[in-house]
């Protein structure tokens, strides 16, 4: 009975400790999203470039071309982190 009782309870700590992290996830992605900074991202020759010719509109389109380009290694690594992380919660479990 005691020992019934015990797997019970590391079932309810496990619930409520995915339960916490996945509330905290939720929390601080709404938190990175909602509270972003507008950021001017250029190289030294793009921005060069652009300068000297006073076109707004392409300097704009220039920025969030190099924004998009720096999101996407860090995306990669996200996903790569997420799939380790996995691997091992499973692998822990078993």
């Amino acid at each position: 009975m005691l020992i019934k009782e015990n797997r019970i309870k590391k079932i309810e700590n496990r619930v409520n400790c995915r339960q916490k992290s996945l509330r905290n996830v939720l929390v601080y992605g709404l938190f990175f999203i909602l509270f972003s900074l507008n950021t001017q991202a250029q190289c030294a020759m793009c921005r060069a470039s652009l300068e000297s010719e006073g076109n707004t509109m392409k300097a704009e389109a220039v920025n969030d071309g190099i924004v998009y380009l720096m999101v996407i290694p860090y995306v990669l690594v996200g996903i790569v982190g997420l799939v380790v992380y996995r691997m091992y919660t499973k692998k822990k479990t078993q």
